[in-house]
């Protein structure tokens, strides 16, 4: 019913109306009646049925079971279908896709930096012309050269030396071949000396080269310990150096016992001692045969000349024989600049200098001259390596500056300090002395 104002007073029922094609009051226009199209109803499976909404949850997820593809000419067939990710292969980047191994972190490779890039040698210009680089097509992932990171963090770091350098050092290296040989004018005892001051700035070189690194050596008392093994050699011979490597390792440890705060003995020591055996004991063969007691007439001069002599010619005609034709690298790893080239050159210079410069000296012979030559054209190139490995695990091109050009004066006795003992028991080999 309804009230006088036209609204209806019926209370509401809480039922909604169903509409049925029958009903007169209803008009439905462009729908049929699903029984009328179908013959019969389809089937259901119930094993394709999701579980009622009042149900209680079963922890699974829905997955699509099939994929069907559509018709050709469906508008929508290039769009594929969803699906599921369940296993492993189906997270695996597929080609042209985003490769998800740039976030992993797991395999560090080259192509897998996008925030690097190298630039080979043809593609440097120089800085007034405008950089204009043509389009590439982008390689093909299977394409691409995959370069692991090297392991050896110190790898690249070698700098070839330019012209300009080139020149310094050999101003350098003249200047101070005049001041070595007129040294050697002036007597053993100059000599001596010489060598002592050599060997206290060549181990004060090495061990601010470890305190650069984090490592702490005791240099003052390594510093000393070389100079007490140089004058006792001097005097007494080489049965001195067990001694004084013996109060070298006691006051060593007396040092670090002694010291303000906490160092890692072995880190500290362990350097000392390197470092004294490496300079300290080597370079006493130099002092060894300038001693008055090991040689008689004082021919300790002319071997000690030898030695310098050999190792000056190797390294000179390594170093300019191995720019000009040196191509083949004589170890990679530890000294990118020499070549092999430059070795077999150096190793020519010094057997022309042992035949023909040493007789010059005596008591050398040709003889004697030429085998002196071979030995050293090993030695001195193994020296030179040797101190370029501590320079690469110290991460460090040079030990010094001492000498323009050149670097330390470490750098320039590395080889002279394996030629002196190789000298010395050579001449009682060949029996020369």
């Amino acid at each position: 019913m309804k009230s006088d104002d036209g609204l209806s007073d019926d209370e509401p029922t809480g039922q909604f109306p169903v509409a049925s094609s029958s009903d007169p009051r209803v008009t439905v226009t462009g729908a049929d009646v699903a029984s009328e199209l179908v013959d019969e109803p389809p089937t259901i499976d119930p094993a394709t049925l999701l579980p009622h909404w009042t149900d209680a949850p079963t922890g699974q997820v829905p997955i699509v079971v099939a994929r069907e593809t559509a018709m050709n000419d469906d508008p929508w067939a290039a769009v594929p279908a969803p699906a599921w990710r369940e296993g492993e292969a189906d997270w695996v980047a597929h080609e042209g896709q985003f490769d998800a191994s740039i976030l992993a972190g797991e395999e560090k490779v080259d192509d897998a930096r996008p925030w690097e890039f190298n630039l080979s040698d043809d593609t440097l210009v120089e800085e007034d012309e405008p950089a204009v680089e043509a389009p590439r097509p982008a390689p093909l992932r299977s394409q691409r050269t995959r370069h692991r990171v090297s392991a050896n963090p110190l790898a690249g770091r070698a700098v070839r030396r330019s012209s300009s350098n080139v020149s310094l050092a050999t101003m350098t290296g003249i200047l101070l071949a005049i001041v070595v040989f007129g040294v050697f004018f002036a007597g053993p005892l100059a000599v001596t000396v010489l060598i002592l001051v050599a060997l206290a700035f060549a181990a004060a070189e090495a061990f601010a080269g470890f305190r650069t690194v984090g490592a702490h050596p005791a240099t003052i008392l390594g510093i000393v310990a070389v100079l007490t093994l140089g004058i006792a050699v001097y005097n007494k011979g080489l049965v001195v150096v067990g001694a004084v490597t013996v109060l070298l390792v006691i006051f060593g440890f007396i040092w670090y016992m002694s010291a303000p705060q906490k160092i890692d003995v072995l880190d500290g020591l362990g350097a000392t001692i390197f470092v004294y055996a490496w300079v300290g004991v080597l370079g006493a063969y130099g002092i060894l045969m300038l001693a008055p007691h090991t040689y008689p007439n004082r021919n300790g001069m002319a071997f000690v000349f030898g030695a310098l002599a050999l190792t000056v010619c190797n390294d000179v005609g390594a170093l300019f024989i191995g720019r000009w034709v040196g191509r083949r690298p004589l170890n990679a790893a530890l000294s990118p600049n020499k070549t092999i080239e430059g070795t077999i050159g150096g190793t020519i210079i010094t057997l022309v200098a042992g035949a023909v410069l040493l007789p010059r000296v005596s008591p050398w012979t040709i003889t004697h001259g030429l085998e002196a030559a071979v030995a050293l054209s090993i030695v001195v190139p193994l020296g030179d390596l040797f101190e370029s490995m501590v320079k690469r695990t110290l991460g460090l091109k040079d030990l010094g500056r001492l000498l323009p050009g050149h670097g330390g004066l470490l750098d320039r006795v590395d080889g002279l300090l394996f030629a002196l003992p190789t000298m010395y028991y050579l001449l009682h080999v060949i029996k020369l002395s």
